[in-house]
């Protein structure tokens, strides 16, 4: 008889898994206690890292069911997830995602929803790279500035550039001038003969 596990997680110590808990027997899933596998981790964190999860896929065998509330469970993006999905169907084990209406994510409609979700973030993921590079093009055009602010200013830039032509280490401007040496560095270089 396959055995049922349930993994539930949460972002921060203040959090319950409570709620995930009441949603998976109300499901009808019923999971002993010693198969509950609880972590408190953040959802930005791959599954291969969570310490819990690992134990989890330790003691999963072929045959068992994994039953989680949301996808974000299984993984911090839609590659993640995938790749979490792949690794369980090939230890044998069905995963059950409630937010998807319990579908078993292994079976074939399982599958079909998978790539569905993951056509839509891929096509996310291109649109954001999209507005983010127009949005560069655009600032570039209108003459903007990118990046981080400048340490120091023109005028320091050039008392920089003459201490170092009189012979004043780079050490010692990085401490003047509350920077760093690699700053000094790239002053000295841009205008000091070598």
């Amino acid at each position: 008889m396959p055995r049922t596990f349930a993994y539930l997680r949460v972002s921060t110590p203040g959090q319950t898994t409570d709620n995930q808990l009441t949603e998976i027997q109300a499901a009808g899933f019923t999971i002993e206690p010693r198969r509950l596998v609880t972590e408190t981790v953040s959802g930005s964190t791959a599954v291969g890292q969570r310490r819990g999860f690992a134990r989890l896929l330790d003691r999963l065998e072929a045959g068992d069911v994994l039953v989680v509330t949301k996808l974000d469970r299984l993984g911090r993006n839609a590659m993640d997830v995938g790749a979490t999905v792949a690794k369980l169907e090939e230890l044998g084990v069905r995963v059950h995602c409630l937010a998807l209406g319990g579908v078993d994510l292994t079976s074939s409609t399982g599958k079909l929803t998978m790539a569905v979700i993951n056509a839509v973030a891929e096509f996310e993921r291109d649109l954001l790279i999209e507005r983010t590079q127009a949005g560069l093009s655009r600032a570039r055009a209108e003459g903007r500035r990118l990046g981080r602010p400048a340490s120091l200013t023109g005028e320091q830039r050039a008392e920089v550039a003459r201490q170092l032509g009189e012979g004043t280490s780079v050490s010692a401007l990085a401490r003047a001038f509350k920077t760093s040496r690699q700053t000094i560095l790239r002053i000295k270089d841009a205008t000091v003969p070598s």
